[in-house]
């Protein structure tokens, strides 16, 4: 098992940086900036990959399912992170899109030993969300190899979920275990093993299509404007007006007293300055186009 470790490519010592400890900051600086320009690349190579987990993933999401990712350590905050994102940026219900890390919530803000080799309670977590066919579920883990995800993934698969597994790595048991791999090759870090370096910044990037793109593809964005946003403070408020002027074309004050009376519902709002309709038959007719903004507006 240690050597099969030490032979990943996350794992490897890069020549280029073994000095840079003797280094002035600035260069430092700009050698982790040029590691880290490497990143969109590899990422660009893995886009087929992504792109049949996103439709996958897309396609049981329509049919109810929801979305899961179960990470270790930093794979498993860029997890959290990226799921908890999704209500205030797509209006979604919190349940939808749901990150899981190895050791519970305490992992979020310190190490938590041992948690991504228990394989026992990364099939359990999967049980215990009642995992069925209707559900994805992503697994994410730097080496490729970390129990619990792994384990997760396994019995995700079991149940009938679709499955994901996310490395950094060639040919792992995480990609050996699900039903789509997606593996995003950064290399060596600039500090050996550290892999919440680039194999981290790819994980996010990667991340960010899967939810953007299935949320686009569940018709939560109109062009490119977040037409579900939860507009929940003074800055969204603002957002949500803004965006509600430039879809309808609306001066910016009339734009924002009609997103009130549509109680700050940006589709609503759209369709009512659109459609000249009050609120109630603005929410009917969304309601009657699976509540997509499109459809709505140019229906007959």
């Amino acid at each position: 098992m240690t050597h099969s470790l030490a032979a990943l490519a996350t794992e490897q010592s890069d020549p280029r940086f073994s000095g840079i400890d003797t280094l002035p900051t600035e260069e430092i600086a700009r050698l982790m900036n040029a590691a880290d320009a490497a990143v969109p690349a590899a990422v660009g190579r893995a886009v087929p990959a992504i792109t049949a987990a996103v439709d996958a993933i897309a396609a049981r999401m329509a049919d109810g399912g929801r979305l899961l990712y179960v990470g270790a350590g930093t794979s498993g905050r860029l997890a959290v992170l990226d799921a908890s994102e999704c209500p205030p940026t797509f209006g979604t219900h919190p349940d939808l899109v749901q990150g899981i890390i190895a050791g519970g919530e305490a992992a979020l803000v310190r190490s938590v030993e041992g948690a991504e080799d228990d394989a026992e309670a990364g099939a359990a977590v999967i049980r215990g969300k009642h995992v069925g066919p209707l559900d994805s579920v992503v697994g994410i883990s730097a080496s490729g190899r970390a129990p619990y995800v792994v384990a997760a993934v396994e019995q995700a698969r079991r149940l009938g979920a679709l499955t994901v597994g996310l490395a950094c790595n060639t040919g792992t048991p995480l990609a050996r275990a699900a039903d789509h791999a997606v593996e995003v090759i950064v290399g060596p870090e600039v500090v050996t093993g550290s892999t919440r370096l680039k194999a981290g910044t790819a994980q996010k990037l990667v991340l960010n299509m899967i939810s953007t793109i299935t949320m686009i593809r569940s018709g939560r964005t109109y062009g490119n404007f977040m037409v579900d946003v939860v507009p929940s403070n003074s800055k969204l408020v603002d957002r949500a007006a803004r965006i509600v002027s430039d879809i309808t074309g609306t001066q910016v004050p009339r734009a924002r007293e009609v997103l009130e009376s549509a109680g700050r519902d940006v589709k609503t709002a759209v369709v009512m300055i659109e459609r000249g309709v009050g609120a109630d038959d603005a929410r009917a007719l969304l309601a009657a186009h699976g509540n997509r903004l499109g459809p709505a507006l140019h229906s007959a």
